[in-house]
């Protein structure tokens, strides 16, 4: 999240209205989200009159802005909320403001005014499918955008001259409480007494982005056959539930080359490391949205508060280490496969390292151009 005196300001080309913000990133702790807050700057010359909105939108995009497919456009608008910020509807000192919208109001002036949203409790988080090298315009995503515009009225035509948009993000950090991951399959043959015993455990079910992945192996395999391979891999699971229900499962980390002969042992600890850095070419694999300018990594997985219909969600992420085992035979080889849920995220700010880390900042705000 942007450090507390960082502030992120946009002002539309005729310079009617300015948007200033505090940060860009507002958590979703499953039960509440933080409200998005900032102040609207505005030149009252240059809008001859016209009243000043703010709007906070929620955008799944499936495809270009100008597709249409039969009567279904692939975009859709999952949320929209408008307020007129100036003229104020009511007195702007009688509010409530946040600690950086009150420091914003005393140094921008009278021109400044303040704008408050409360997050609905059943959006998803910001998340984008990587489109390949060769694709143009916007790619798949769920995108949000804070919005500023002078008009006659709300329902007026906007003029692009005298809006501005900037981008935020909603995401997600792991919760604190962990449990252990494991799975485990017993496998008969025709031709063979006693069964191939597979068991596969992580250490924890919450792993952090550019973490490695520490899987327990064990196989006993009392069988009269051979495991002539086993390929381990990571794969990320991203489902559109709007238009499609379609899922795309890409292989995001591998290793594969491990053999267990009949009636012999094996027990060995396998290292995985699921990160977008290796997988940069693949078209289709979910990202966490980013911001303009900034880097991003694999999406993170998709929590969603009980009661809450998935079909509103856009992109859902999930991940899980598949275990093939490829067992040989006589006249055809046979597999044995294991699945191990776990999820892959962001770990919560450490609040007493980052208040340091202010402490040894200029205490004067820096403006950055969004």
């Amino acid at each position: 999240m942007s450090p507390k005196n960082v502030v992120f300001k946009k002002i539309c080309k005729d310079k009617s209205v300015g948007v200033y913000m505090g940060r860009r990133d507002f958590v979703d702790r499953v039960d509440s989200v933080d409200p998005v807050d900032g102040v609207i700057v505005i030149e009252r010359e240059a809008l001859q009159g016209r009243k000043v909105f703010v709007t906070l939108s929620c955008t799944f995009r499936y495809g270009r802005d100008d597709m249409d497919v039969m009567g279904v456009a692939f975009r859709r608008e999952l949320y929209l909320s408008t307020r007129q910020v100036y003229p104020p509807l009511q007195d702007r000192e009688q509010g409530v403001h946040t600690r950086m919208q009150a420091k914003l109001l005393r140094k921008l002036g009278d021109d400044a005014y303040p704008f408050f949203f409360e997050f609905p409790d059943n959006l998803p988080c910001s998340v984008a499918m990587q489109p390949a090298p060769h694709d143009v315009g916007k790619q798949c995503a769920v995108e949000f955008e804070v919005k500023a515009f002078s008009a006659e009225s709300q329902d007026a035509k906007i003029r692009k001259r005298s809006s501005v948009k900037l981008t935020i993000r909603k995401v997600q950090y792991a919760p604190e409480a962990q449990e252990d991951a494991a799975v485990e399959i017993s496998r008969d043959f025709s031709v063979s007494d006693k069964p191939l015993h597979v068991t596969a455990r992580l250490d924890k079910e919450i792993f952090y982005h550019g973490e490695t992945l520490r899987l327990h192996l064990n196989v006993v395999n009392n069988s009269t056959r051979n495991v002539k391979n086993m390929v381990i891999s990571v794969d990320q699971v991203a489902t559109v539930v709007l238009y499609s229900n379609d899922s795309y499962v890409k292989c995001v980390a591998i290793e594969e080359g491990e053999t267990v002969s009949a009636g012999a042992t094996l027990q060995k600890d396998i290292l995985l490391l699921p990160l977008l850095a290796n997988n940069r070419e693949r078209r289709g694999i979910a990202l966490d949205g980013k911001l303009k300018h900034e880097d991003t990594n694999l999406a993170s997985s998709s929590i969603i508060k009980p009661g809450v219909l998935k079909e509103v969600l856009g992109i859902m992420v999930s991940y899980r280490v598949s275990i093939k085992l490829i067992i040989g035979g006589m006249m055809s080889s046979s597999e044995v496969s294991l699945e191990l849920p776990f999820k892959l995220m962001h770990p919560k700010p450490d609040t007493v390292k980052w208040r340091r880390s202010l402490c040894s900042r200029s205490s004067s705000d820096r403006t950055f151009e969004a």
